[in-house]
């Protein structure tokens, strides 16, 4: 079968509509990471990603009679664009069924190329089982965005690119995965022709379909699937593809939203390009890759595969890429209200960067201060806390904490006397039209809500924090409320910060 996916990547047809992308070197990062670090640039291509070239390749191959009848694709938007540029070069029409949650650009680039878009469901998988109802009724050939030989084979031209562009020797190449048809096909080539290099697939540690079905030896299902690199929320992988994973990838990386944001960053530094999450998770997997092996003058491949960013997103990466690089320390310092102490606080402080400083008055003993600073990790991070107690300052390190990063950095200083016997919840939705307001309807209009925080962050997660003044007669139809509600929620009303800056009383 080996023998077989060489021959189909020997013979596909992709340059038809795909060129053949650079491989640059990235100065930046490799002096960083002590390795020689190369990025494939699948974002130059004419949709901004990779995905066009295994949707030309299945189409290519696909009867006059079939593309006659029109063709019909599940995506999130970068295999919708490809199937949409495949079906204009091969005048065939394109219906192609999208998630809600897909970005906005990525949608109109679709519709621009003249494909018909239905939007449904909250996930590719989702948008799935709705195509392939379509392509029943209508009798449309189905291109599958991974699970499929002739696309997997479309994507594996890339690796032998990569192979002829770098003829030394390559220590690992990276590659995102979300069904798993672009590190398939790359891996099928890559271990046939030069096995001593390795394949490492990334994955984010909300969307790990495939890292868990390796782990378990069989397909699993996630229940559902993270939103912000939405080109790989995929809740379960091909057959095809697992099959191929499981026979030449050596490894898959776990990484989080703040390391794919601090990835977008690193590739901007380098080629002043600006991926989608989907398109810097291979950077920041192999960034995570370093960190645990070292660089030891490696020569390291990631395929850059994406760059259909939604502008509006960019403000929720900036915030977070430096978190990501753990480059930002955020805490929480308690000095006393008197003369002297805050000269004695800053000067704590060694002379870092202050990224962010926050503070009101609120108590005639104590202030209480978040503050961010540039660190260059978090051993510096360390230092700086047991600096400020050292000094006898009461400090908390709020760097990981997704509470202060999301929501406690905008409302320091927000204490009320008149928030007693008040609860604070944390919950997560899907970015999606309604979702707000179902939240604020399905409330008991009896509770008062005490606090209010939500940012909107495009494609990623919805985020609130809430503070609710619920009876005590009432707290078993609170718990309902919260469990037919369905989104993902936390009790915050214990957090330590929580209290420093917004509880009804100040601490002693």
């Amino acid at each position: 079968m080996g023998a077989d996916y060489l021959r189909r990547i020997l013979t596909a047809r992709v340059y038809d509509v795909a060129i053949e992308t650079p491989l640059e070197r990235a100065p930046n990062l490799s002096r960083r990471l002590g390795a020689q670090v190369w990025l494939k640039r699948e974002d130059t291509q004419p949709v901004f990603s990779f995905k066009l070239r295994g949707a030309y390749n299945k189409m290519a191959h696909l009867t006059a009679e079939q593309r006659a009848k029109g063709v019909i694709a599940a995506s999130a938007g970068n295999h919708a664009q490809g199937v949409a540029l495949a079906a204009q070069q091969l005048g065939c029409r394109a219906v192609i069924v999208m998630p809600v949650t897909t970005p906005s650009v990525k949608i109109q680039a679709v519709r621009q190329r003249g494909a018909e878009v239905i939007l449904q469901g909250d996930s590719y998988s989702d948008a799935y089982g709705h195509a392939v109802q379509l392509q029943q009724d209508q009798g449309l050939t189905f291109v599958h965005p991974f699970d499929d030989p002739d696309v997997i084979a479309g994507q594996g031209t890339i690796g032998l690119e990569i192979l002829r562009q770098h003829a030394d020797p390559i220590d690992a190449i990276f590659i995102a995965i979300g069904g798993g048809g672009l590190i398939s096909g790359v891996a099928a080539l890559v271990k046939q022709l030069r096995p001593e290099t390795k394949v490492i697939g990334v994955q984010t540690i909300d969307s790990d379909a495939m890292a868990q079905s390796v782990e378990q030896g069989r397909r699993v299902t996630l229940s559902e699937v993270g939103l912000f690199s939405d080109g790989t929320a995929v809740k379960q992988v091909g057959e095809e593809t697992f099959r191929l994973v499981q026979k030449y990838v050596d490894a898959i990386i776990r990484v989080d939203t703040d390391a794919v944001c601090a990835a977008i960053k690193d590739v901007y530094e380098d080629t002043r390009a600006i991926q989608e999450p989907a398109g810097a998770l291979a950077i920041a997997g192999l960034k995570a890759w370093v960190a645990d092996h070292g660089g030891h003058n490696q020569t390291l491949v990631a395929i850059a595969c994406g760059a259909n960013m939604n502008f509006d997103r960019l403000r929720f990466v900036s915030e977070r890429s430096e978190i990501g690089e753990r480059r930002e320390a955020v805490f929480a310092v308690t000095i006393p209200e008197e003369r002297g102490s805050f000269k004695r606080f800053c000067g704590a402080l060694g002379g870092h960067n202050v990224t962010e400083f926050n503070y009101r008055i609120a108590d005639a003993d104590q202030a209480h201060i978040f503050v961010g600073l540039e660190v260059r990790d978090r051993e510096e991070a360390q230092v700086v806390a047991n600096r400020l107690r050292g000094q006898g300052f009461a400090t908390l390190d709020l760097s990981d904490d997704e509470v202060a990063k999301s929501h406690l950095r905008h409302l320091v200083g927000g204490r009320s006397p008149l928030a007693k016997a008040e609860q604070l919840y944390r919950f997560e939705f899907p970015e999606r039209p309604g979702a707000l307001m179902r939240f604020l309807t399905q409330m008991n209009p009896a509770w008062n809500i005490s606090l209010f925080h939500y940012r909107n962050h495009g494609a990623d997660y919805g985020r609130i924090l809430v503070g609710i003044q619920v009876p005590a007669e009432e707290q078993a139809e609170f718990q309902t409320f919260l469990k037919d509600l369905g989104y993902r929620h936390w009790d915050e009303s214990s957090h330590p910060a929580y209290a420093l800056f917004l509880g009804s009383e100040p601490t002693a």
